[in-house]
């Protein structure tokens, strides 16, 4: 799924579209989305000036964004129904994410109980584990 499709399912915009491409899925249970970490992000310029490290917070949203767009592709009409994140738990960092890396999101759904969706989202650099949560989700009308 490449950028323009995302847009479809999610209602983010510059600067905090977070997810650049879906690489895989697997039916209404996984999704594997990618982020391009530039030096160009808006948040490098304070976060820290001389030593750039993407906001752990930001990793947690792309994985966030990832599930989102997850969940919302599956629906027949997308632009209608928004996400919202209920609760994270379970949230750990494990390395820091630099210019230049490109973050791989593992999303998988837990527990689907209608409108309410578990998940659990892994990201990684070159194959390291970098951040981890569990999230709660969501679906309503917009």
């Amino acid at each position: 799924m490449d950028i323009a499709r995302i847009i479809q399912c999610l209602p983010h915009r510059y600067p905090f579209l977070l997810v650049d491409r879906i690489v895989e899925t697997e039916g209404d249970t996984r999704i594997v989305g990618i982020k391009n970490v530039s030096i160009n992000e808006p948040f490098f310029q304070g976060h820290f000036p001389g030593h750039p490290i993407m906001p752990g917070v930001l990793i947690v949203e792309a994985m966030a964004q990832t599930g989102g767009v997850l969940l919302l592709s599956k629906l027949e009409r997308p632009e209608e129904k928004v996400v919202y994140f209920m609760s994270l738990d379970g949230v750990k960092f494990r390395r820091p994410v630099m210019p230049g890396d490109q973050v791989r999101m593992d999303v998988r759904v837990i527990q689907n109980r209608g409108r309410t969706v578990s998940l659990r989202g892994e990201a990684f650099v070159d194959g390291a584990l970098v951040a981890e949560a569990d999230m709660m989700a969501r679906i309503v009308d917009r």
